[in-house]
C-alpha cells in the first residue's frame, strides 16, 4: 500500500522518501488561524475522483474518520453543506429538517466549482467562496480527529473537530445513515 503522510512516502509501512505537500487555500486558512492540523496526501491521477472509502485505504485510516463534504440546495434555493463519514450516506430528510427546509437535494456536479471554488473530489468545508450553513455528522463529536478534503484531489487535512470549529462555523447533527435512504 502506497500513501504519502506528512510529506513522507510510505510503502507497505516503510518510509521511502520525502515529498513536499503543496499548501492549499484550506491549509493556508488554518495556518493563518494558527490551528493545528496534519496534511496528508495520496496518489491521484489527473481527473480521477476517488471515493472516501478508497482514500481511507490509501492513507491507512478507517473510513469512519475520513469525512466527505457534500453541497446541497433547498426548495427555496438556499445552499447547505453536509460533512459526513465516507462510509455513510447523507440523509436528505434529516438534513432538510435540521436546516429548517422542507426539501433538500444535492447540487448538480457541474455547479460545485462555481459555487464553492472547489472541484468534485476535492471539496473542502474550509474556505469556500461563500459561507453556507454547515452541518457535520454528530459521529465526529467524540472522535479525536476527522480527515477532510484539503481542497484538491489527492490532499487531505487531519484535524480535531474543536480546531475545525475555530475555522468554520458548523453544527453537529444526526444527518447520515449507514444504508442509503429513499427520499
Amino acid at each position: 500500500m502506497l500513501a504519502i503522510i506528512n510529506g513522507l512516502i510510505h510503502l507497505n509501512g516503510i518510509v521511502m522518501a520525502k515529498d513536499k505537500v503543496d499548501k492549499t487555500n484550506a491549509m493556508r486558512a488554518l495556518d493563518q488561524l494558527k490551528l493545528e492540523y496534519e496534511a496528508l496526501s495520496y496518489p491521484c491521477a489527473g481527473d480521477e475522483v476517488l471515493g472516501g472509502v478508497e482514500v481511507a485505504g490509501l492513507i491507512g485510516e478507517s473510513a469512519s474518520v475520513v469525512f466527505k463534504t457534500l453541497v446541497t440546495h433547498s426548495d427555496n434555493k438556499d445552499f447547505v453543506v453536509a460533512v459526513i463519514p465516507s462510509d455513510e450516506y447523507l440523509s436528505l430528510k434529516k438534513l432538510a429538517k435540521i436546516s429548517g427546509h422542507k426539501k433538500i437535494e444535492m447540487i448538480p456536479v457541474a455547479k460545485i466549482e462555481s459555487l464553492t471554488g472547489y472541484i468534485r473530489g476535492g471539496c473542502s468545508p474550509i474556505k469556500m467562496k461563500k459561507t453556507f450553513p454547515t452541518f457535520i455528522s454528530d459521529k465526529a463529536k467524540d472522535l479525536p480527529y476527522i480527515i477532510i478534503s484539503a481542497g484538491k484531489r489527492g490532499a487531505q487535512i487531519k484535524i480535531a473537530p474543536e480546531n475545525l470549529q475555530k475555522a468554520i462555523r458548523y453544527q453537529f447533527a444526526d444527518i447520515s445513515d449507514v444504508e442509503e435512504v429513499e427520499s
